[in-house]
Formats: structure tokens, sequence, C-alpha cells
């Protein structure tokens, strides 16, 4: 199974308090952390509540 490198590029100050819980429950609390989480719906999900704020890259 593949596995997705998240990477938060933008801050999380001033956001819905919904998204800043994505982000924390992903293990990104400041600009510049990077998560490897694995490739499955449940990620994708967070991903595209989030996807604003974040990079995402597919690693092997």
């Amino acid at each position: 199974m593949a596995n997705l490198k998240i990477e938060l590029v933008k801050s999380v100050n001033g956001r819905l308090k919904k998204h800043i819980a994505t982000a924390n429950s992903m293990g990104l609390r400041r600009i510049g952390d990077i998560s490897v989480q694995p490739d499955n719906a449940q990620t994708r999900g967070k991903i595209a509540q989030i996807g604003y704020l974040l990079q995402v890259t597919e690693e092997k």
C-alpha cells in the first residue's frame, strides 16, 4: 500500500475550528510539519477538507 507525504504549507491561524482539528489529527501543528499517512479513504477525506492548507506527494 502506498503512503502520502503531507506537508502543512499554510497557517491554521484564523481557520475554522473543524479544519484546525483535522490538521492536528494528522500531526500537523505548524507550517513546515510533515506527516506520512496511509493512502486510504479516511486520509483522502481529511485532505479533501483542508487541501488548501496542504502539499501532498505520493511515496512508495
